[in-house]
């Protein structure tokens, strides 16, 4: 029987990365919001931070990761520069007992295309980067080269087509970065937008996208394997034409405890 290597004998998994997707942990925000949406636009929920439960799901969410075998795989976390993301991310996948970088723990950049729907909410206002530096020291704000907060309007809602817009930004950001298995953790409306716009390049069976592109819970992690077919000769596309397949290379290729990722196969690249 042929090895996988000698039927796939090219640098395939080049054109395939592993995303991690993960949502916010309750913030004061999520509370008032059920509540009362009219609440959403207080100056008082400015950068909504994570509530003492959310704070509790980052927790348990930390333990499930170390547990699967995750934590060691992942070579980069993508974090909005909002407070509850960002403490979200640097819960789950920092140095456990302190907030300080080490070797052992992946690198956390901070970045503006990953931000929540922006404009008119306090909550979804970030603070200077000054602040976000002096907050957490051990994330990456190289890409933040404003200080202020200009992309947050007071009196302007980003639409939902803008919104869509941005992520397809950010899924070619991340495309291009060298990591393989990457985090990003975001907020409820950005990663379903994620999952969104890499269906609709896909094959995917439409029917399945609602349930698939549901609404994220507080602190859910849902990972998919995106494989852009569009790089693959026929030929051996055919050969990789099922998820079982697909999993054994990628499992050849040191990528294990991937059983429960969705895989997404692009019909074209999500780079020029």
């Amino acid at each position: 029987m042929e090895s996988i290597e000698s039927q796939f004998p090219y640098p395939w998994h080049q054109h395939c990365k592993i995303l991690h997707l993960v949502r916010h942990g309750q913030a004061l925000h999520n509370v008032e919001g059920d509540k009362n949406p009219e609440a959403l636009l207080s100056p008082n929920l400015f950068d909504a931070q994570l509530t003492p439960l959310g704070l509790k799901q980052v927790a348990k969410l930390r333990n499930e990761v170390y547990a699967s075998g995750l934590f060691n795989r992942i070579e980069l976390v993508v974090t909005s520069p909002l407070s509850r993301a960002m403490e979200t991310a640097s819960g789950c996948f920092g140095r456990e007992g302190e907030n300080a970088v080490s070797s052992s723990t992946p690198k956390i950049m901070a970045v503006e295309l990953c931000r929540d729907r922006l404009g008119v909410r306090p909550c979804d206002m970030r603070r200077k980067v000054s602040d976000c530096c002096s907050r957490f020291p051990w994330i990456d704000f190289s890409m933040m080269d404003v200080e202020d907060d200009n992309l947050w309007s007071p009196e302007l809602r980003e639409s939902k087509e803008e919104l869509a817009k941005r992520v397809t930004k950010l899924l070619n950001w991340v495309w291009k970065r060298p990591e393989k298995e990457i985090v990003v953790v975001s907020h409820g409306i950005v990663v379903q937008q994620i999952l969104i716009n890499l269906l609709a390049n896909s094959d995917f069976n439409p029917t399945l996208t609602p349930a698939l592109c549901k609404r994220f819970d507080n602190c859910e992690l849902r990972s998919v394997v995106i494989l852009d077919t569009s790089k693959i000769e026929k030929e051996r596309w055919a050969w990789l034409c099922s998820d079982d397949k697909a999993k054994d290379v990628l499992k050849q290729c040191g990528h294990h405890s991937i059983d429960v990722a969705t895989y997404i196969y692009l019909k074209s690249s999500l780079v020029a």
